[in-house]
């Protein structure tokens, strides 16, 4: 994924236009973990609602898997998002009259148009990989919050995405819950080789990721790769 010089505003021409983005680059590798931190109203969300092909940049050019998106129109692009990005929101955003199998099989559905064994079958082969084969069959509604946003990361790799955009995917959670939910996520990540791009407020959980970007007033202000962890201490002998 690529960004260049891309620009968002809104009310464009009008007295109260404003521009959010100002000028982003930004390159995310296939298999990179990367983080993105800054304050509340930094343009953070907005920077995922773009990459996410969800809005459209003002000016800029946005590639992913090497295809230019800014001149697709409405269908292209719903196609492209639907197969090549994959979305976890802060809050799950699952049906709750669903179970746990028809909620991951969404997109799947979303995209065929109608349902198949195949995708009961994947559904929970992804389910099972996130530690819930026992909760297929269970109401949305029924689930822990931990849960459910393990329900949540499963569809959002239903249909083997390139790119997976987590929005703060911990911050409703407990520590514990937090903590399993980052690990799927780094999980997915180094085995499946999907690109990650993290949304968090949380110092300790970026420090985990591959590289760490500050965003700040609607500008990139600092990227850093994070240490690599010390190698374990050899035993005496």
């Amino acid at each position: 994924m690529r960004l260049e010089q891309v620009r968002k505003a809104f009310n464009v021409g009008q007295p109260a236009e404003i521009e959010v983005l100002h000028g982003i680059d930004l390159e995310l590798g296939s298999g990179e973990f990367c983080a993105v931190m800054g304050p509340s109203g930094s343009g953070k969300s907005t920077l995922l609602n773009i990459v996410g092909l969800l809005d459209r940049p003002t000016s800029g050019l946005l590639s992913i898997g090497g295809q230019e998106t800014t001149r697709l129109d409405d269908a292209a692009l719903t196609r492209l998002r639907g197969r090549s990005i994959g979305f976890v929101f802060q809050y799950h955003h699952l049906i709750g009259a669903f179970t746990a199998l028809e909620n991951v099989m969404m997109p799947m559905l979303g995209d065929a148009g109608f349902p198949s064994r195949a995708m009961g079958e994947r559904a929970r082969e992804l389910l099972d990989s996130v530690g819930l084969s026992h909760r297929c069959d269970n109401l949305a509604l029924n689930l822990s919050g931990g849960e459910q946003q393990r329900v949540a990361v499963a569809r959002a790799l239903a249909m083997r995405p390139a790119v997976l955009l987590a929005d703060e995917p911990t911050g409703n959670l407990d520590n514990r819950s937090a903590d399993v939910v980052f690990e799927l996520l780094r999980r997915v990540n180094r085995t499946q080789k999907t690109a990650v791009l993290f949304v968090t407020h949380n110092p300790a959980l970026a420090q985990r990721c591959d590289r760490t970007i500050e965003v700040v007033d609607g500008a990139i202000v600092g990227s850093a790769c994070s240490p690599a962890p010390m190698p374990a201490a050899l035993p005496p002998g």
